[in-house]
């Protein structure tokens, strides 16, 4: 009897088809198009957050030892804020958007529709489960779709709280989450959508994109890449630590596709950079950070193996300037500073998503820039300085899904900037209005009514339709008028 109910929860291909079919037939009923049901859905995931705060934060310190205040401020209070906003705007949003005409189709009159794409996958990551989950939700919500959500087994206590609540606050007839790993994940890549979103790294992406190319579905991938800091001198280097550190560890221990990977500055400045680092992060997470309740811990034992490989190579680990304990038992790395790590250091060649922060050296400042675009485009990229030529030159010259002068992440937090890398790092775009406009298709109307029905669109064709034809395409009344008059250029 027992194996039959586990044979009965398997999720296999023929679960995930009847979940699409499903979810397809409350779209083709235009369930999730109606304005009403939108709000509903999205006032329903408001009220869901604001009854569960205390569930959702003890998850979420399950699966990381996630501090309360990243957990309520950065995952929570977040999303709705996003709720809000697509409350707000959402009307708006789905407002048809008049276009201009040209004389080539006078008189006429246009507009673009907002059409939601019909049922959307999305699988999300499990280093802000809520938050990197629900986000998407919210804006394929507001565009009208329905959805199935598969959030990542990596953080298991958020995907079953997930499941819990989207199935109890929401209308099941139109969103779903399926739990499970690669098996379950396969299953439903394997079906037709109408987008896919993902969340997470390279590696997944390339076989996430295989799987969306077999049916023409377009994606989104968010990813991450090896996001640089550039440090100038003459700036506030106190405030500078500080909001790297707030980038770095005070993002879930380095844990964040938009978190500092490595350090660009001077020889000159970096032993200065190295002491304000040494002050601040004691300030912070104390004599002994192993033991601070405000630092998450690494996920899981795969990942703390593959931090401590890139930690302990022999290059390396003669060039921790700070930091460097380890408690296997925790899962803990303490908050790390290395100094002149060389280039083809493993740390160097892939992502670190950790608590590790190598520091790089070069003679001036304006070296920095070529080391950044000798590699693959990043996330985000950062830069220190009051030097408004320096400012300029970094938006100019770096590459990178978003960039920040003066500070680190927050650039997240704004929902009138696009969020998404280009490259390496990603593609596609998120957050407030981006959000929305991810997950709708633009419709191209043209209206015209039956007067105004010119002859020399039509055959017999002539040398004057012709000339006349040309005039109108090229939208210029000089030559408007010379075709009519016969004239031809000299």
């Amino acid at each position: 009897m027992a194996s039959e109910v586990e044979k009965k929860a398997v999720f296999d291909i023929d679960s995930a088809k009847e979940v699409v079919q499903e979810l397809r037939a409350s779209f083709v009923a235009g369930k999730t198009k109606d304005y009403e049901w939108r709000r509903t859905q999205l006032k329903a995931m408001l009220k869901m957050m604001d009854e569960n705060e205390p569930q959702i934060v003890a998850a979420l310190r399950d699966d990381l030892s996630k501090p309360e205040l990243e957990s309520s401020i950065y995952e929570i209070a977040m999303l709705k804020n996003s709720c809000k906003l697509a409350l707000k705007k959402m009307k708006h949003w789905m407002m048809p958007e008049k276009a201009k005409t040209s004389l080539a189709t006078f008189p006429s009159s246009a507009e673009i529709v907002s059409e939601p794409l019909g049922v959307v996958l999305v699988i999300s990551a499990w280093n802000y489960p809520f938050l990197l989950s629900l986000d998407p939700v919210i804006g394929a919500i507001a565009a009208g779709n329905a959805i199935v959500l598969k959030p990542s087994e990596i953080s298991p206590a958020t995907a079953s709280l997930l499941a819990k609540l989207v199935a109890n606050y929401m209308d099941s007839s139109c969103i779903k989450v399926v739990e499970g790993a690669v098996p379950e994940t396969t299953a439903l890549l394997e079906q037709k959508w109408d987008k896919i979103m993902y969340t997470g790294n390279g590696r997944i992406a390339r076989i996430v994109m295989a799987a969306a190319a077999k049916h023409l579905t377009p994606v989104v991938l968010e990813l991450g890449g090896k996001c640089p800091v550039i440090v100038d001198s003459g700036i506030n280097l106190q405030v500078a630590t500080r909001r790297i550190i707030a980038g770095k560890w005070g993002c879930n221990n380095g844990q964040a596709c938009i978190s500092p990977d490595y350090i660009i500055t001077t020889k000159d400045y970096a032993v200065e950079l190295v002491d304000s680092f040494k002050c601040e992060l004691e300030l912070f997470y104390g004599k002994n950070p192993l033991e601070s309740k405000d630092l998450s811990r690494v996920v899981n034992s795969s990942h703390f193996a593959r931090l401590l490989k890139l930690l302990d190579e022999d290059k390396v680990s003669s060039k921790i300037v700070y930091g460097g304990e380890r408690d296997k038992s925790n899962l803990k790395i303490a908050p790390t500073i290395l100094l002149d790590v060389p280039q083809d250091s493993l740390i160097m060649n892939e992502e670190i998503f950790g608590p590790l922060l190598p520091i790089i050296t070069i003679d001036k400042v304006e070296d920095s820039f070529d080391l950044i675009t000798s590699g693959t485009k990043p996330l985000a990229a950062y830069m220190f300085t009051n030097n408004k030529k320096l400012k300029e030159k970094f938006v100019e010259k770096v590459s990178a899904g978003g960039l920040v002068i003066n500070d680190t992440t927050v650039h997240l937090a704004e929902p009138t900037l696009p969020f998404g890398g280009v490259g390496d790092s990603g593609m596609g775009a998120y957050h407030g209005k981006f959000s929305f406009d991810t997950f709708s298709h633009k419709k191209a109307v043209l209206y015209r009514s039956f007067a105004g029905d010119a002859p020399l669109r039509y055959p017999p064709y002539t040398n004057g339709k012709l000339r006349l034809l040309k005039a109108l395409l090229g939208g210029s009344i000089l030559g408007i008028i010379r075709a009519l008059m016969g004239w031809s250029k000299a």
